[in-house]
């Protein structure tokens, strides 16, 4: 019981040491994460989010206002003016044929990835002047920002003859002399960068969307929906990636298309996830080694343990500071054998090397390093460990089923004493055989 207890008092040290290692790891990618954020956004674009374009005509509108004011005697008054107001009047968008092309480029910054994507846009809008008299109509096409950057942007009519659109605090503004009823399309195409996620609004707010397509093909096919946007009409795999069509006749929605980007594991979260469940690990090792070394017949004594401990701990330590210098895959392979190595080289000094190999080894190879290993498989890592832990007590069960621990758990006899290192000579009296000797045999005294 008190072995028992000292087992369990090194396994709670080690679990103290793992979380102060883990909130480290925390500490130096969390820590940075928002000042990372910045600069690659800086370097490399925002999360980008798409607006329609926006047409309007002014037309000069009375209103009547009513002004207040004090008469000659100091009462209160109001005096009704009418003057003409210039008003913005909003011109629908009758159609929309948009194309969108998404490739991905993995970047890293500290211990973070970040989803980086390239993005080729191209798009048909159609407008058309429903009022019964001619009309100036301005057109803007809102940009992302300052921050982004757009290459090849232009405007084209429908006989593809190039538009001289003038770009102001993030808009690109052209003008247009419509007709009564006439219908004109106006094409924009641009490339950028970004971060992260690609959105498109369908309407400035909850408004009607009119003959809409949008289709897009990107060249991975983890593609997935942020929660707030409407999901494809179409979809499936295409050539080295994913293609996906947003078709609608007639829609009323505030909700927008969006795509998020695969993201690539951190070493920074992914070391600190792993550091923390390292106590879960070194419980069934230490279970399953304890458990082993008794039905055996081998004695193991704490301080064995804490040196196990200790060389459990070298492989977060390791893994935690290799990241930062190596790939995710180097590193956890160099962690995960120098642990391993230390763990067998020292159990053979004491249990043998058949012991250490099979029982050790093997153990450390499930619960340190397999169950290490399912934290790059978001989702599937609890399932994993659970199924581990069931195939671990289905597999000590069978093992140990015929071992009578109460024999087991005995305590040796003490060790015999070691031989007398020469012959004890017989008691006075006494013949070398045991019988007692005759006083004839003495010969006689002289004096």
């Amino acid at each position: 019981m008190i072995r028992l207890l000292q087992i369990g008092f090194i396994w709670f040290g080690g679990a103290v040491a793992w979380m102060i290692l883990g909130s480290t790891i925390l500490w130096r990618s969390g820590g940075s994460s928002s000042a990372l954020t910045r600069e690659v956004q800086l370097l490399w674009g925002p999360e980008m989010r798409q607006q329609p374009p926006r047409a309007v005509y002014h037309e000069l509108r009375r209103q009547r206002e009513w002004v207040n004011g004090r008469d000659a005697l100091g009462q209160p008054t109001q005096t009704e003016v009418i003057k003409d107001v210039d008003v913005e009047i909003d011109v629908p968008l009758a159609g929309t044929d948009a194309a969108v092309k998404l490739g991905l480029d993995h970047r890293r910054k500290g211990l973070l990835w970040f989803a980086t994507y390239g993005v080729d846009f191209r798009a048909r809008y159609t407008f058309g002047n429903s009022t019964g008299a001619a009309r100036r109509i301005d057109f803007r096409f809102p940009l992302v920002g300052d921050a982004a950057v757009y290459d090849g942007f232009e405007v084209r009519d429908a006989d593809g003859k190039e538009v001289a659109a003038e770009v102001t605090k993030g808009v690109a503004q052209w003008s247009g002399q419509l007709a009564p009823g006439e219908r004109r399309v106006y094409a924009v195409a641009y490339r950028s960068r970004g971060t992260s996620r690609w959105d498109y609004e369908l309407a400035n707010g909850a408004g009607q969307v009119r003959d809409f397509r949008l289709a897009m093909e990107t060249d991975f096919d983890a593609v997935n929906f942020p929660a707030g946007t409407i999901s494809p009409s179409r979809h499936g795999r295409a050539a080295g990636g994913w293609r996906g069509e947003w078709a609608f006749q007639s829609l009323v929605a505030s909700q927008t298309i969006g795509v998020e980007l695969p993201q690539r594991p951190s070493p920074g979260p992914l070391a600190s996830r792993i550091t923390f469940f390292a106590p879960v690990g070194l419980l069934f090792f230490f279970f399953v080694v304890a458990v082993l070394a008794l039905a055996r017949g081998r004695s193991i004594h704490p301080l064995n343990y804490f040196f196990f401990g200790c060389a459990f701990f070298a492989f977060h330590l390791l893994f935690a500071y290799l990241v930062d210098h190596l790939a995710l895959w180097p590193a956890f392979a160099l962690a995960a054998g120098a642990s391993s190595l230390l763990v067998v080289t020292y159990g053979r000094l004491f249990v043998g090397w058949r012991f250490a190999l099979l029982e050790m080894g093997l153990s450390q190879l499930v619960y340190l390093v397999l169950f290490s290993f399912t934290f790059f498989f978001q989702g599937f890592t609890g399932l994993s460990i659970t199924v581990g832990a069931v195939l671990t007590l289905a597999v000590m069960m069978q093992l140990t089923g015929r071992v009578s621990w109460a024999a087991a758990s005995r305590p040796a006899p003490p060790p015999a004493g070691p031989p007398p290192a020469w012959p004890v000579p017989p008691p006075v009296g006494l013949s070398p055989s045991g019988s007692h000797a005759t006083t004839s045999a003495r010969p006689p005294a002289t004096y």
